[in-house]
């Protein structure tokens, strides 16, 4: 498996968010968490924590709500 197709952890996403710019909104009576970015477009990212490790599915979703590839998402773990 290539290190860029691996399972990730919700604490890996966390940090390629931030990485990304993205900012957390707090939580509310939620399992779920939101990830805003503001800028020339609105951005929101839904992070279900519970459901780690993600794989290439739910990474695909993540990515596409980041506005990035799959492959820039897995970079910005760096």
């Amino acid at each position: 498996m290539s290190r860029w197709r691996r399972p990730l952890k919700a604490a890996e996403v966390r940090k390629i968010l931030k990485t990304l710019g993205f900012e957390a909104r707090p939580q509310k009576s939620t399992g779920h968490e939101h990830w805003v970015k503001q800028g020339d477009e609105f951005r929101k990212v839904t992070l279900s924590a519970h459901n780690e490790p993600f794989d290439g599915f739910i990474v695909n979703s993540l990515a596409r709500q980041a506005g990035v590839s799959v492959r820039e998402f897995y970079e910005a773990l760096k």
